[in-house]
Formats: structure tokens, sequence, C-alpha cells
């Protein structure tokens, strides 16, 4: 069942990216997003020497995935953690450095193919869009609770919803009536409150705000902002980490980490630059890859993919 409708987004180029580290016995790959199982299963299938930690907020993915990747018996261990718990993750498992890692940033298709989760918009559900549904605040709550400033930022810098300021002012006044908790009720208000040109562009027009609201109620960016360094931290050198990113936010995060770690830090107009200011980070994309053609008809969520990746090439400075 769960191979049939999940199709893991750029995977051959994911593994072919991460090879030349993975290939060592004893070589070890990180999913920080194991989803359903679909990179892990590759990756342990790929490299047959390698054993694979990986990690996953949603408890019923892991339960799925562990399904799958029984088979691989003790070179899988899957851990309950959001990503940026990383290096505590490495240090409980007693690993120093890592040789691979991979992150697929998309909302796994399982939560957005069951609609009681509430991520997808085409289909009316209670508003949660929690990753991990043990702990946090749901996305009803963030609309009903937070102040109509807070809103409009979130929806500004989350969704890129240049129609913020109107969506908010409907939900502050709607919410005064009836607070939301289904998904349709929000999806129907957004349709009314934009201009008629607005809804002519770019697919549903709810879909901004969604977007903003998951990456709140699960503090996507956040999390990025501190896992990206800390994947890197945890590489040895020649290991890879290759990441997929689904919108501009995400990827500009990703590249701002890397771009900086493949720079050198040198004063300008050093004759010869000490190994202390050279980078410790090779680009492995020249900006971001896009999916192809082909991939996107086969597998829709593929088109806003971008995928960055960098080798590390020497240890930190003291």
């Amino acid at each position: 069942m769960t191979n049939s409708r999940h199709v893991p987004v750029m995977l051959q180029r994911c593994l072919d990216m991460l090879a030349p580290a993975l290939t060592e016995p004893g070589a070890v790959v990180v999913d920080c997003t194991l989803g359903l199982g679909g990179h892990s299963e590759a990756l342990l299938t790929r490299f047959p020497e390698a054993r694979l930690v990986a990690l996953d907020r949603d408890k019923e993915a892991l339960r799925l995935a562990g399904e799958r990747l029984a088979p691989f018996g003790e070179r899988a261990t899957l851990v309950h953690a959001v990503y940026d718990e990383l290096p505590d993750v490495l240090d409980r498992l007693g690993i120093a450095r890592v040789q691979g890692v991979l992150f697929d940033l998309g909302v796994s298709s399982m939560q957005l193919d069951e609609a009681e989760r509430g991520f997808a918009y085409a289909q009316d559900a209670p508003l949660d869009m929690r990753m991990d549904q043990s702990t946090g605040i749901s996305a009803a709550e963030v609309l009903n609770t937070y102040p109509a400033g807070e809103l409009v930022r979130i929806l500004r810098a989350y969704g890129e919803e240049k129609q913020a300021k109107r969506i908010v002012a409907a939900v502050v006044r709607e919410r005064e009536k009836e607070p939301f908790d289904n998904s349709a009720r929000l999806v129907e208000l957004i349709r009314d409150a934009l201009p008629q040109a607005a809804k002519r562009t770019g697919g549903n027009p709810a879909k901004r705000t969604f977007q903003a609201l998951r990456i709140e109620v699960n503090g996507e960016l956040a999390v990025l902002e501190r896992a990206v360094p800390a994947a890197v931290k945890a590489l040895a050198v020649g290991g890879r980490i290759a990441v997929l990113s689904y919108h501009s936010l995400e990827d500009r995060l990703v590249k701002q980490v890397f771009t900086a770690g493949a720079t050198s830090t040198a004063p300008p107009g050093l004759p010869i630059v000490p190994e202390r200011y050279q980078p410790r980070l090779k680009l492995l994309t020249r900006g971001a890859e896009l999916p192809t053609e082909e991939e996107i008809a086969e597998n829709r969520r593929a088109a806003p993919a971008r995928l960055r990746g960098v080798e590390r090439i020497r240890e930190d400075s003291e």
C-alpha cells in the first residue's frame, strides 16, 4: 500500500549525490525526514554496507516505515525525533560522525493523503496540521487565538501571501462569530476575501495560507535553521548532505548555510590563505537542481522541489 502512493522525489539524483560518501563498510547515513521510508529503503538497498539512522516526528510514519524497513534488520535505526535533535540522537547512539545526511522537507504524502490530519485544502478536515499530534498547538488554535498583526506576519513571511491583510481581517471578523475548526470554512473565507485578479493566478487560492499555518504550527523554519548547521557539524570529512526543499523560504535557508560553509573567511588581501580560513564545504550543485519534466509528469508533488548538496572537505577550525 505505502509503495503505490509514495514516490520519493528526485530519488535517483539524491542517491547519486550521496553515493561517493557511502561505499565504505560501516558508513552511517541519516535520513532526517523518514516519512513512509521510500528514500530510506532505497539508501539501504543501494548501499549494502551502510547503516541507516532515520528520524521522524510523526509516530504513525515511524510505525509504517518500520514495517517497510523490517527486512533490513539492525542496519536501520528509527528514532522518534524532530530533525534539529540530530546531535542528541547521534550522541545517544554513540555515533561521532556520519558520512551522509538526507533531508526531504516536503510534507509526507501520508499526511497529505489522510484527510483527518487537516494538511490538505482540497478536502474538508479538522484544522490540525501538527506533524506530531502528541504535542504543540493546532492550526485552529493559531487562527482562533493569534492577534491579527501576528497572523498577517505569518501569512506574509511563511506563505508569501500578498493579500494577507484582507484574509486576516476576514478571519478575525469570522472567528468572533464562531471559532474555526475545519478547513472548508477557511478555504471558502479565503476565496471570498481575495480580489478577482488574485484568484486567477497559481492554483488554489488557499494554498499559501495553508502553507503558512503548517510552517507556524510545526516551527518548520526555526527547526531547519538549527538542523542544517547541526548536520554539517555531524559530517565527517568526505561526507555529503543532500537537501530537497519545496518553497523559496526553505531553499534560501539551506543556500545560506551551504554558501557560508563553501566560502573563504579570510580577511581580504592575504597572499596565502591559512587553512583555518579555507572553506569547509564544497557545493555539489550549481544553484538548486530541479526535477526533470518526466519526473514531474510521473509525480506532481515533485514540481516545486529544489535539490542542493554539499561535501565536507575539511574539519572545522578550532
